[in-house]
C-alpha cells in the first residue's frame, strides 16, 4: 500500500475511483440485461385468440409486462405472428398490421445470416426443430434472461437461457 501522502498516490487514486465507478457501471448494465424476457410466438398469438380467455389474459398480461420492462422478439416472431393471424385467427389486416406496430416497441431482433447458421449449430445441439433453434439463437443474441414459451421444455435451459411457461403453475 502507497503512503496517501506520496505523489504516485495521488496520481493512481483517481484512476482507481474511475475504475471503480466503470466497474459499477458495467455491473449495471450486466444486471439490466439480465432482465430481458424473449417472447415466443404462441405468446403473441394467444393474446389474440380469443378462443380461450384464460390463456389469452394470461398471455395479454406477459406481453404487457415485457412492453414495460425490456421485453424482446424477432423478426421471425413477427413473421409468424402475422402468419398465424391471417391463416388461424381470421384477423383483419388493419388489426394485425396494428399489432405489428404495436409489437415493433419491443426490441426487435434481426435475423440475420449468422443468425440462421447458430440456428443451425443450435438445431443438432438441442435436437429441436430449426424455427424453433431460431427463437433460441435470437433470445441469446438480445443477452435474454428467460424465454417465456409454451412450446419448449419448461426449465430447460438452452443456450444457457432458462424457459419458462406462463401458463404452467
Amino acid at each position: 500500500m502507497l503512503p496517501m501522502s506520496s505523489r504516485l498516490y495521488r496520481v493512481l487514486k483517481p484512476v482507481s475511483l474511475m475504475m471503480d465507478f466503470a466497474s459499477t457501471v458495467n455491473q449495471s448494465i450486466r444486471e439490466a440485461d439480465m432482465s430481458k424476457v424473449f417472447l415466443d410466438t404462441n405468446l403473441i398469438v394467444y393474446a389474440n385468440d380469443r378462443r380461450d380467455p384464460a390463456k389469452q389474459a394470461k398471455a395479454v398480461e406477459v406481453v404487457t409486462d415485457a412492453m414495460r420492462s425490456g421485453g424482446v422478439i424477432s423478426t421471425q416472431v413477427l413473421q409468424e405472428y402475422a402468419a398465424t393471424a391471417i391463416a388461424k385467427l381470421g384477423q383483419d389486416v388493419d388489426v394485425i398490421l396494428r399489432q405489428l406496430l404495436l409489437l415493433e416497441t419491443l426490441e426487435v431482433v434481426q435475423m440475420t445470416p449468422s443468425l440462421v447458421r447458430r440456428s443451425v449449430e443450435l438445431t443438432q445441439r438441442y435436437q429441436v426443430h430449426f424455427w424453433d433453434a431460431g427463437i433460441i439463437a435470437a433470445a441469446e443474441h438480445a443477452n435474454c434472461s428467460m424465454l417465456m414459451s409454451e412450446d419448449f421444455s419448461a426449465g430447460q435451459r438452452y443456450a444457457n437461457i432458462p424457459v419458462q411457461n406462463p401458463f404452467k403453475a
